[in-house]
Formats: structure tokens, C-alpha cells, sequence
């Protein structure tokens, strides 16, 4: 039994898996092995680093990657997106803002796009605009994300968007999301926690040895990192991470925060560098409770298949009908 959906079809790839771009950790030797695993990689572009991009975009080698974007940094640095598309990614994902004005430059080669959303009002604006693929974000998920959780949203999204393929994310790390996400109405799934580990990943020491320990419970949605790290995100959007001793001061004293940012700032920088995870953020998603090894990214990738093809032929059999004795 294989699983191949219209998303392997759109992206000529074995399993319907999409890495997520998290920013600083999904860089090319991870995009590249969950590619040559018969996957998609998409390296984190970020917030606009043209020589990381290009490092990375390097470190892909050869393999058929795509690139993620933060869209309303990406608005601010339009160049990276010509840097992005003069390698000819397999796909590029704008999440986070008007993608609008860059859907005439994507459009112009055989690059694919795919548009991340949070609401259906955003969901309906990228059928409207054509889009090749519509990632339908839980807030689940880690990193950046909006309120709606997976399971009634993705289904929602699937009905707005009819042909369009749709990728569900967030609480997706495992052979069991993937086959919930298929019963939903997706075509496939994007996953960023459960890669957070592998091998290849530009995750940090101590991270990776902290989202081995995690779980979902030890998570939360912020703004503190992103004020820390002096990010001006808009409305909408705040950030899941793990619980560490600098949520747990300024989670709920935001004010607090703002009124002591010069002196955090600087703490913060400093235990960046350190590694020091009880200060700088891990950031992972409720699906922490799935990621239990440091392992190469195609070992990952084809446990997930092989456990959803178990799960799905598991509820076959149970729908199956039954020959009366």
C-alpha cells in the first residue's frame, strides 16, 4: 500500500510530506535530506539573511528543495525572493502577510506556490489568487501561528478550497497525524517539530536535548522572545515555544517587559550564545511528545509513512464489511 495523493503529484515527490522552513533550523543539509528521502524540504529563509540563504541554498547540493518566507519581512527585503528563485526551488512558501505582490514574480517560472494561513478569510484569499497550494496552520504547531486548532480547521480550508491541494500542520510529527490529516481532507502534511531533532537540523545542542524531554504540555504561545529578539510582528501571530524561566517571569508581566527591555535584550543575547536553552527559546510545538531521538531526517520521514500506511489500513479494516457466519 502506498500513499500518494495529489500533493506528490504537484510536487513529483514519494510521500506526501513537506518540511517546515523554521527559521535557523531547517537549512539546506535538512531540506536536502527530506527531499532525498522522497519528501520536500523547504529551507527557513526567515527574516531576510542573503548570505545564510545563499549558504544554505549551497548546502542543498543538488537535491530538489523548495524555500519558506515570513512574507511582511520578506516585503522589506524583495531581493531575497529573486536570490530564492534564481536556483529554481521546487516550491516557494509565503506565510505570515500579503503575498499578494509576489505571486507575479512566482508565477513566472515553474517554481510552485504555497501560501500558509491561519483564518478563512485568509484561506479564501489565496484561492482567489490562485495559489498551487494552501498550508491550512494549527496552532498546534511551533513557532508562529495564529488561534484556530488543527482538527476543525483543516477540514474547513479543504472545503474552501476545493482543487487546490492542502496541507495540514501543526500536531503533525508522527505516522498517526499524517493519516488524521489524509482523513481530514488533506492532501499531505507540513512538519516542522518532528524534523526539529534529526541529524541535519541547525538546531543547537542543548535544543535538540530539550525537545527530547518536551512535551506539548511545556509549551506555550508569546510574544516575549519576539520582543526580546526586537522583532515587530504584527497583530495576529505570537509565537509557540517550550516553557523556560523567561516565559514563565514575562509571559504574563508583558509590561513588565517592556519596561525592562534594554537590560532583557541583553540577557537575552547573551544566553544565545551561551546555548543556555533556560533563557534562549526552544522552539517546538505540542507535537514535542512524538520526538524522542536524534536520528538522520529519512529515518524519520519513512517511520512517519510506514505508520500512517499501518493506521490507514487499520481503519480499512474496520470499516471493511463483514461476511454474515
Amino acid at each position: 500500500m502506498s500513499i500518494r495523493t495529489p500533493l506528490c503529484d504537484l510536487f513529483d515527490i514519494e510521500h506526501p510530506v513537506l518540511l517546515a522552513p523554521m527559521a535557523g533550523v531547517s537549512g539546506g543539509a535538512l531540506a536536502a535530506a527530506v527531499s532525498n528521502a522522497g519528501g520536500l524540504g523547504l529551507i527557513g529563509g526567515g527574516y531576510g539573511d542573503a548570505d545564510w540563504l545563499t549558504r544554505e541554498l549551497d548546502a542543498a547540493g543538488d537535491a530538489r528543495i523548495g524555500v519558506g518566507f515570513v512574507t511582511w519581512s520578506l516585503a522589506r527585503q524583495p531581493h531575497l525572493l529573486d536570490l530564492a528563485l534564481d536556483r529554481a526551488p521546487a516550491a516557494l512558501m509565503l506565510s505570515f502577510g500579503n503575498f499578494q505582490p509576489f505571486i507575479a514574480n512566482i508565477g513566472a517560472g515553474e517554481t510552485k506556490l504555497i501560501v500558509q494561513v491561519q483564518t478563512l478569510e485568509q484561506a479564501r484569499e489565496a484561492v482567489d489568487a490562485g495559489v498551487d497550494a494552501i498550508v491550512a496552520q494549527g496552532t498546534e504547531a511551533g513557532g508562529h501561528g495564529g488561534a484556530r486548532a488543527t482538527l476543525p480547521f483543516v477540514p474547513a480550508v479543504v472545503d474552501i478550497a476545493q482543487d487546490i491541494p492542502v496541507i495540514a500542520a501543526g500536531g503533525v510529527a508522527d505516522g498517526r497525524g499524517l493519516a488524521a490529516a489524509l482523513a481530514l481532507g488533506a492532501a499531505g502534511v507540513l512538519c516542522g517539530t518532528g524534523f526539529f531533532a534529526s541529524n541535519e537540523s541547525l538546531a543547537s545542542f542543548n535544543a535538540k536535548r530539550d525537545a527530547l524531554r518536551a512535551s506539548g504540555d511545556n509549551t506555550e504561545r508569546s510574544s516575549v522572545f519576539d520582543m526580546a529578539r526586537g522583532l515587530d510582528w504584527p497583530d495576529g501571530w505570537n509565537l509557540r515555544t517550550m516553557r523556560n524561566s523567561f516565559t514563565r517571569q514575562w509571559s504574563s508581566d508583558i509590561e513588565g517587559l517592556r519596561q525592562n527591555l534594554p537590560e532583557e535584550q541583553a540577557r537575552f543575547e547573551a544566553a544565545r550564545n551561551l546555548d543556555d536553552t533556560d533563557i534562549a527559546p526552544v522552539i517546538v510545538g505540542e507535537a514535542a511528545d512524538f520526538v524522542r531521538v536524534i536520528e538522520p531526517a529519512q529515518d524519520t520521514l519513512h517511520r512517519m509513512v510506514t505508520q500512517a500506511k499501518d493506521q490507514l489500513q487499520r481503519i480499512s479494516r474496520l470499516v471493511a464489511p463483514h461476511s454474515e457466519g
